[in-house]
């Protein structure tokens, strides 16, 4: 029993505050489990048996009387979550651009929510896109503006061609890993040779510098990849163009989320309406 007259005992004092959580990061912990089954799955399915996949199965697609020229390169697969399909496309990207080792897209996000391009995940300005792809990857980032069509065409056509990656801002942001090229030649030159399964399907042969072909193509598909899936798939490349240059407003899902994001001045059109990134080592 306590003595009379003696003071109470002081309080106990509070206890300390817990450390203050870092801002959730839509996708990653999807993209850490992906990436891992990813590094399970059979590494002979890649790039071409996905594009004769898509070849087979949209035959009506895809003139017979042309041959089919495909540049392409393989990259790793992230299954986005949330609004992050701009950040997840540049992850992609850095696979070839012969990086000294790999950049976690943890690292990328914690980037752009440091500099403020971003709050959510979100990346509605392709010139903060451009400075954030220099900052994390130490690349070369070359930023179009007028679309995809010409002037810009062409350009575009000999980057991708030399396995260099393309960001292209449209609904969600594609990465362009490749291009697809129907040609009318009847014959092509030794610098391509036919895919050993599906006949009229050519690549650049191993032992030649990919350049476009003498004919100018009569078809031309984008190969690309987004947070969306993890397979590639194939734009027309005319679409693409349009679809490029009909970002002109924020979609209405993320004006009545309640959720705050970073649109530059001049909002989504002045960010993204017909713009591209081209990177290089």
């Amino acid at each position: 029993m306590a003595a009379v007259g003696c003071p109470p005992p002081p309080p106990l004092p509070p206890p300390p505050a817990p450390p203050a959580s870092p801002p959730h990061v839509f996708g990653l912990e999807k993209g850490r489990l992906l990436k891992e089954a990813l590094a399970r799955s059979d590494p002979g399915l890649g790039v071409r048996e996905d594009v004769r996949r898509l070849l087979r199965l949209r035959r009506d697609r895809f003139r017979s009387d042309l041959k089919w020229i495909l540049f392409c390169s393989d990259v790793p697969s992230l299954i986005q979550e949330g609004p992050q399909c701009g950040l997840v496309a540049l992850w992609m990207a850095g696979s070839l651009l012969a990086l000294p080792q790999d950049i976690p897209l943890e690292n990328i996000v914690a980037v752009a929510l440091e500099r403020g391009y971003t709050a959510q995940g979100e990346m509605f300005s392709a010139a903060s896109m451009a400075r954030l792809a220099k900052e994390v990857f130490g690349c070369q980032v070359e930023l179009l503006s007028g679309g995809l069509g010409e002037p810009n065409r062409c350009h575009i056509l000999q980057h991708l061609i030399a396995g260099f990656p393309l960001l292209v801002p449209y609904p969600l942001h594609a990465r362009a890993t490749g291009l697809l090229l129907g040609v009318p030649s009847p014959i092509l030159s030794p610098d391509y040779e036919e895919d050993s399964e599906l006949k009229g399907l050519f690549y650049p042969a191993s032992d030649k510098l990919p350049l476009l072909p003498e004919d100018p193509p009569e078809a031309v598909y984008l190969l690309s990849k987004q947070g969306k899936s993890w397979h590639y798939q194939l734009w027309d490349y005319e679409q693409l163009c349009e679809s490029n240059l009909q970002l002109t407003d924020l979609a209405p899902v993320r004006t009545t989320d309640g959720k705050v994001y970073v649109v530059p001045p001049g909002g989504v059109q002045a960010g993204l309406c017909g713009q591209s990134l081209l990177l290089r080592p």
